[in-house]
């Protein structure tokens, strides 16, 4: 297993009633807590995309939060991609 310190990029694709809620608003002030960059963009059918980087433990930490009951909204199922990260992003944004 790699070093939870490794910077790493977690895409994520959260579907459910998360459009119109403040999904990606909570996404952007969690990462940011967490000291990940990246953004969260609604798309056309109705899952929010999350892209994020940083640490590993940061990483697998918002997933667990982008799964767990506490978001707005409600969350059906998040489907994930780990990739290296690119090193290309900065802060956090809503899209």
């Amino acid at each position: 297993m790699r070093e939870n310190s490794e910077n790493v990029r977690l895409t994520a694709w959260v579907r459910g009633r998360v459009q119109g809620v403040g999904f990606r608003w909570w996404t952007r002030a969690r990462a940011l807590e967490l000291g990940l960059t990246g953004w969260a963009r609604n798309t056309e059918d109705g899952r929010v995309e999350v892209v994020a980087e940083g640490p590993r433990a940061g990483c697998v930490k918002l997933l667990e939060l982008l799964r767990g009951c506490d978001t707005p909204g409600r969350v059906d199922g998040v489907v994930e991609r780990w990739s290296e990260s690119r090193g290309s992003l900065g802060g956090f944004v809503e899209r």
